[in-house]
């Protein structure tokens, strides 16, 4: 796996990571019951975003090297997630 691949790999799993992290602990201003007029009922009041954002950072680098581990042993190669025979054989 060459440097940028690497790159790419933890950042979509840190953002799909934080993404899943966000509602987690959301109270909301209509939670609260102290609805600031001109915003919504639905916006948050407490989001923990700096306590989010390190745990991401935490299990993206786990999940990474789990992942990179399995792509660089060669456990799971893409001969074997090519059901529909479309790709060429590896030479």
């Amino acid at each position: 796996m060459s440097i940028t691949s690497a790159i790419v790999l933890y950042a979509v799993l840190w953002f799909m990571t934080f993404f899943i992290a966000l509602p987690i602990r959301l109270k909301t201003q209509g939670d609260m019951g102290e609805v600031v007029p001109g915003t919504h009922a639905g916006a948050p009041e407490h989001h923990y975003l700096k306590a989010k954002a390190i745990i991401t950072t935490v299990v993206a680098a786990v999940l990474w090297l789990v992942i990179a581990w399995i792509i660089s042993s060669g456990l799971i190669t893409l001969g074997d997630i090519d059901w529909m025979h479309r790709l060429s054989p590896a030479q």
